[in-house]
C-alpha cells in the first residue's frame, strides 16, 4: 500500500530573533511550550550573530521548531515569558476580525506591572515635543506625548499606530507583501517601520489587552548602554531618512540633534550633583551621539 502523508496545518508560525541571550531563549521557550494549547504551531528561532551561549544544543532540545509554513507569524522577542495561553488567544481574536491586521497583547514587567506596549508614530509634533520635554508637561496629551494611550491605563481593544516588536501577530501574506522588517534598520525602530508601512498600505494595528506577558525588557543588552544608545539614535534617524522629505524631514533631523545638545549637559550636571554615575555616562554617551550620522540608505 502506497503510504500517504499528511502534512500538519500549522496555524501560528513563531519567529524569535536571538541576540546574545540564551539563558533567556530558553525559558521564552519552555514558557511557550508550557502555556500554548489548542493550536498547532511552529517556532523558528533566527540568531542574530551571538556571541554567547550554546546555540545549537539548546535548539536540539525543542522538538517544535520545524520548516513548515504557517498562515500567521508570531513574532516574539526572545526575553519574553508566556504565563498563560496567550498565543491561543491572540489567534482567536484575529480570526474573528475581517481584513489584514497586526495584533500586539499587554507587556508587562518582570514584577508583573504594565509596560508600555503600545506608541504613536514619530511624526513631526511628537519628534518636537519629545525633544523639548514637553511630553513631561503632557503626559497624557495625544500631541504632546508618544505614549499617551499607555499613560492614561488603555485596556480596551484599540486601534493603535505602533504595537512593541516584543509581540507582533500578522498573517504570513501581510508579512510576505511587506518584505517583512526592513533588515537596514538594526535592534531598533524595525518594529515601528513595519506598522507604519503596514497601516498606510494593507491594513490596522490592534492593541489586544485581554492578555498579557512578561517582557525582559532590554535584557539582551544588559551592560551594553552605548550599544543601546547607539542603535537607538541611528535608527531614529533612518526611520527620518525613509519616511520623510525636504523641509518636514530637515526640521526632525534637527529636532533630533538640539534634544542630544539639551541632554547631554543636563545628564552631566544631573550625575554630578546626585552623584549618580549612570546619568553622568549617559551624558556622555548623548554628547558622543551629536557627531554621529548614519549614511543614508533610502536613497532612490
Amino acid at each position: 500500500m502506497e503510504e500517504q502523508i499528511q502534512k500538519l496545518e500549522i496555524d501560528v508560525s513563531i519567529i524569535i530573533v536571538n541576540y546574545n541571550s540564551t539563558e533567556f531563549l530558553k525559558d521564552c521557550l519552555d514558557s511557550i511550550e508550557k502555556f500554548t494549547t489548542g493550536i498547532n504551531f511552529e517556532i523558528i528561532v533566527i540568531d542574530n550573530n551571538s556571541m554567547t551561549g550554546d546555540f545549537d544544543e539548546l535548539l536540539k532540545y525543542h522538538d517544535k521548531i520545524t520548516l513548515i509554513k504557517g498562515k500567521n507569524i508570531l513574532l516574539l522577542n526572545n526575553d519574553t515569558l508566556l504565563i498563560e495561553n496567550s498565543i491561543k488567544k491572540v489567534f482567536d481574536f484575529a480570526e474573528s476580525l475581517e481584513g489584514e491586521n497586526i495584533i500586539g497583547c499587554k507587556l508587562l514587567n518582570e514584577d508583573k506591572s504594565t509596560q508600555k506596549s503600545v506608541y504613536d508614530f514619530p511624526i513631526f509634533l511628537n519628534v518636537f515635543t519629545s525633544n523639548f520635554f514637553l511630553y513631561l508637561l503632557f503626559p497624557k496629551s495625544k500631541y504632546f506625548n508618544k505614549y499617551h494611550l499607555m499613560n492614561k491605563g488603555i485596556s480596551r481593544i484599540t486601534e493603535v499606530d505602533v504595537v512593541t516588536g516584543a509581540f507582533i501577530f500578522m498573517s504570513r501574506k501581510s508579512y510576505e507583501a511587506l518584505g517583512g522588517f526592513d533588515e537596514r534598520f538594526f535592534f531598533y525602530m524595525d518594529d515601528t517601520d513595519l506598522c507604519y508601512r503596514h497601516k498606510q498600505n494593507i491594513g490596522k494595528v490592534i492593541y489586544f489587552p485581554e492578555t498579557s506577558i512578561i517582557h525582559l525588557k532590554g535584557k539582551s543588552v544588559k551592560g551594553e548602554s552605548w550599544f543601546k544608545n547607539k542603535h537607538q539614535s541611528i535608527s531614529t534617524i533612518k526611520f527620518f531618512q525613509k519616511h520623510f522629505f525636504g523641509l518636514e524631514f530637515l526640521l526632525m533631523l534637527i529636532f533630533h540633534y538640539i534634544g542630544l545638545l539639551l541632554r547631554f549637559p543636563l545628564f552631566i550636571l544631573g550625575g554630578m550633583f546626585t552623584l549618580n554615575k549612570n546619568l553622568f555616562i549617559r551624558g556622555i554617551y548623548y554628547a558622543r551621539l551629536i557627531f554621529l550620522y548614519p549614511a543614508n540608505q533610502f536613497k532612490s
